[in-house]
């Protein structure tokens, strides 16, 4: 512990992953690109506090915020590791990657971690928390990566690296409208998460041409969650469902939906889905189809994690190892010293991770490359891979 923040140093090079290019690092030798970096916006610069880092005039700082204790904890800890691992990768030298706790004060790791010269934040972790972060980034000019997935959060120096539910949403639907559904029915839990699909669905059916015919909403819970799917199954005039919930409750839900004496509806679901057991086990979902990243890279991912850690990472820890392979590509560009180039991070071509392709918009919201899967009996297939690359 230095201070009320504990802090973490690890080394990371000069291995740079190029827009498009393959991100497990092979044993090629990296390229290198010499271009003048791009001054990003100045700020104040803050004074060191009494425990702060050396100086370091060969390394570009880099702070990670996450929750190291507390309930999102491990969580925290699996996202620091996947850095780890995206560092020894790579086996670069022109990184200093600096892990500070957010479970004492998001806003005071923050402030420790600007104290200590870092002239990019990747973190936090949890939207509630970027407020806070950001009053003290904002002022001295550091950009955030957050690994978020609300697109709320997102500005021009907050950039939002999560898989954001709405996307999802409307990979899906568009693959069931070229299917043949017409008439959509959506299942929401009371919430923001509930409130967000909702929307996107509404205004995904509505671009593609189709009708949402009923919405309901219910209280999370087991019994709430078949009331409302029964209310549906009642109503009728539908032809597809969308369930935003868990794998779990979506196959109670699904198996209230069907009719006597007629076909179940096309059911549809969320990224929640993604990686649960639940989704293979039920019959109700069998047919039922969602998008999510690509899970191809994750599964070596998560046999080179395990063989590190001896433990098996959270899904979203990829968002860790590919924020560091951006930073890597992107600082190629970054003089040591000078403030993060984040014009780099706009990209159009965007950049590719172990989730797939990604890229960032103007205003900081991160788009994802999605694949759609349907559920099989014990197996879940991919009936429209995830783009490669942005052709826009």
């Amino acid at each position: 512990m230095l201070g009320s923040i504990k802090r973490v140093c690890v080394m990371a090079g000069a291995a740079l992953l190029l827009a498009g290019c393959q991100v497990i690092p092979d044993s090629g030798t990296p390229r290198t690109v010499p271009e003048q970096a791009e001054p990003g916006p100045q700020g104040p610069t803050p004074q060191p506090s009494e425990s702060a880092l050396p100086q370091d005039q060969e390394r570009n700082r880099v702070a990670l915020l996450v929750p190291l204790s507390g309930p999102n904890g491990a969580v925290g800890q699996s996202i620091a590791n996947a850095t780890t691992m995206a560092l020894l990768d790579t086996g670069a030298d022109n990184i200093r990657l600096t892990v500070y706790d957010t479970a004492t004060g998001a806003g005071t790791a923050a402030a420790e971690a600007i104290s200590d010269g870092n002239r990019l934040i990747l973190g936090p972790l949890m939207a509630d928390n970027v407020t806070a972060v950001l009053a003290q980034a904002r002022p001295a000019g550091i950009p955030l990566v957050t690994f978020s997935n609300d697109s709320s959060v997102a500005t021009q120096d907050v950039f939002v690296m999560g898989h954001i539910p709405e996307q999802s949403v409307a990979r899906t639907v568009d693959y069931a409208i070229a299917d043949g559904s017409r008439r959509f029915a959506v299942l929401v839990p009371d919430g923001e998460y509930g409130r967000r699909v909702e929307i996107a669905l509404a205004d995904r059916v509505a671009a593609a041409g189709g009708t949402l015919v009923v919405t309901e909403r219910y209280d999370r819970g087991n019994t709430s969650i078949i009331s409302s799917a029964e209310r549906l199954r009642q109503r009728g005039g539908f032809d597809t469902v969308l369930i935003a919930d868990g794998a779990r409750l979506s196959a109670m839900a699904a198996g209230s939906l069907k009719p006597e004496g007629g076909p179940l509806p096309a059911i549809l679901g969320t990224e929640l889905w993604s990686g649960e057991g639940d989704v293979t086990r039920a019959s109700a979902l069998r047919g039922a189809r969602f998008s999510a990243v690509s899970d191809a890279r994750f599964r070596q991912f998560t046999t080179s994690y395990e063989q590190r850690f001896g433990e098996t990472p959270y899904r979203i820890s990829t968002l860790g190892y590919d924020a560091v392979l951006l930073v890597l590509r992107i600082s190629r560009d970054w003089e040591a010293g000078r403030p993060f180039p984040i014009r780099r991070m706009t990209d159009d071509g965007g950049f590719l991770g172990l989730d797939g392709a990604f890229r960032f918009r103007r205003d900081g919201v991160g788009e994802r490359a999605f694949e759609v899967r349907q559920v099989g009996n014990g197996t879940v297939s991919v009936v429209s891979p995830a783009p490669q690359r942005f052709e826009d």
